[in-house]
């Protein structure tokens, strides 16, 4: 059977920049384009890039034993600068922001970052800014909040200003979201990245004097939470919003009432000035190598343990592939989507219950690259129509595996490829996630034998898929369908399975190969009276294998 039709997906644009959790400016010369639905709509699942499938042969095991959390619908999240508050787009009517979210489910939004306490001023009264804030916040923004919040079923946690030291302000904007977003504000953060208040290298970077430390922290960070309290006495207090450990200690030790989450920061990859691949520098490969993973695990591990002593869960309120500045086009790859799927999962996996990776309401063509969204509109204009970028499709195919459990997923072989799986629906639906990671460019795909428990079988599979990592611009989606009855795969009929070589727990990736048998011909592979699925999965890809039990 031919698998070769190609099935045009949507994004990507090229930017300058810096991470969204930065100040930049740009002049970018970049463009982006909407790829065209496919037509007809397909009705089989069908993969357009696996010409051959020279690459190690992978044996997958998924059971429907519950091992690890759950996956949320926050653990897919947005996380956009205050600033945004201010854009009238947020209005479901105005745009179709709402719309591009909700294809993520019902996703963790958050407001916040460098432009909370540089250039944001809240006001319910009509009064200009007083320290030359750019940005002014009023009920009405919050209103509108409101809107797209009851148009995506999302909860929202909002930063309050604490760059000029003003808590009365503070709790009049706080007591302003309690009372108009209600239930769906599940969390007010005071300031952002406290750690970095006395950085002068971004405009406006210094907002304290030298000595600021995490003792006047915590008083200023205590005087903001008792005048918060004052007028709303259950508003929900999250922080510190850093990265740093000391930090929050010092938030967890304070005598702030109400304390409902730890939030910490962490983006990837942070090493600005290496080139050092596998290493922590801003290169694509460096998004997908395992030591990615050990990185995560090692960082986020650090919030974790202080917020299980605490009795608090852990929201990662904001994340992404890298925070260096400068001209940095690596979130633009392909690598992103993988990465953006991998680490959604791992980190859910590890006890994350809140993820949002940062964003903003910039132009495609000189806002950050790192961002979900864009505005294909002309820098300096506007218009009400968001594209997406290779992370945001990633991050949309994790959506079946929403409100599953995460259970014991092997995978045996396969170079650099990791699945997880969930079991949901009382145990009648498991969804495994597979993200290969080896470049398409090399190897085509891998020929990949999937186990599941006896029952079950492939209801529908869907995929992301570029023709190597590093392509810009070209990330494609397969939408969801079954599968044909025949597909093609070049592994042998018996293929290893997960007991018959080193296993690795869900989400990490195997380096060894059992059978590396890819080179054969093509045969004819699917779904098999012995409860496996054989199929030749392309590289470069994040594929969805929804099962039902008959």
């Amino acid at each position: 059977m031919n698998l070769r039709r190609s099935i045009q997906g949507s994004v990507v644009a090229l930017a300058l920049v810096l991470s969204g959790c930065s100040w930049f400016d740009s002049d970018g010369s970049s463009s982006s384009n909407q790829s065209p639905e496919p037509s007809p709509t397909p009705t089989e699942f069908e993969q357009a890039n696996v010409d051959s499938a020279s690459g190690d042969a992978a044996s997958i095991t998924a059971t429907a034993e519950q091992t690890g959390p759950s996956f949320r619908s926050d653990n897919i999240g947005v996380s956009f600068e205050a600033t945004d508050l201010a854009d009238p787009r947020l209005d479901p009517a105005k745009s179709n922001l709402d719309e591009q979210l909700k294809a993520l489910g019902s996703p963790a939004l958050r407001f916040a970052g460098n432009a909370l306490d540089r250039r944001t001023f809240w006001t319910s009264k009509g009064e200009a800014p007083k320290h030359g804030e750019k940005t002014t916040i009023t009920p009405d923004d919050l209103k509108r909040l409101k809107k797209l919040v009851d148009a995506t079923g999302s909860t929202v946690t909002l930063g309050v200003p604490l760059g000029v030291y003003d808590p009365e302000r503070g709790a009049d904007m706080a007591a302003h979201a309690v009372d108009i977003l209600g239930d769906s504000l599940i969390g007010l953060g005071i300031g952002n990245e406290p750690n970095g208040y006395t950085v002068d290298d971004v405009p406006d970077g210094a907002v304290r004097e030298d000595g600021w430390n995490e003792d006047k922290y915590v008083r200023q960070l205590e005087a903001y939470a008792k005048a918060i309290h004052a007028k709303r006495p259950e508003a929900p207090i999250i922080g510190p919003d850093v990265y740093d450990g000391a930090w929050m200690t010092a938030f967890l030790d304070s005598d702030v009432k109400n304390k409902t989450a730890l939030a910490q920061h962490w983006y990837q990859l942070y090493d600005c000035d290496s080139s050092k691949v596998p290493g922590r520098g801003p290169q694509a490969p460096n998004l997908i190598v395992p030591l990615a993973k050990e990185a995560a695990k090692k960082n986020l591990g650090i919030g974790k343990s202080k917020a299980d002593a605490a009795g608090v869960p852990l929201w990662l309120e904001e994340t992404g592939p890298t925070s260096c500045p400068g001209t940095n086009d690596t979130s633009l790859t392909n690598a992103s989507a993988l990465w953006a799927a991998d680490y959604t999962l791992y980190a859910a996996t590890l006890g994350v219950e809140r993820m949002a990776m940062h964003s903003m309401l910039g132009a495609c063509n000189g806002g950050a690259p790192m961002s979900l969204i864009c505005d294909p509109a002309d820098h300096g204009d506007r218009s009400n129509a968001f594209q997406v970028r290779p992370n945001m499709l990633g991050l949309r195919l994790l959506v079946p595996s929403v409100g599953g459990h995460f259970t014991k997923t092997s995978v045996s072989g396969g170079g650099n490829m990791s699945a997880y799986t969930v079991v949901k629906n009382d145990g009648r639906t498991l969804v495994t996630t597979v993200i290969n990671a080896n470049d398409a460019a090399s190897v085509g795909g891998n020929p990949v034998t999937l186990s599941m428990p006896s029952g079950f079988a492939v209801d529908s599979a869907s995929q992301v898929y570029g023709e190597s990592n590093d392509v810009k611009g070209a990330t494609q989606v397969v939408p969801a369908n079954p599968l044909p009855d025949s597909v093609p795969f070049s592994g042998d009929g018996a293929a290893a399975s997960a007991s018959g070589g080193a296993s690795s727990s869900a989400g990490e990736s195997a380096s060894s190969s059992p059978d590396a048998s890819g080179a054969s011909d093509a045969q004819s592979g699917g779904m098999g009276d012995d409860g496996k699925l054989r199929i030749d999965l392309a590289g470069s890809s994040v594929t969805v294998f929804v099962m039902t039990k008959g």
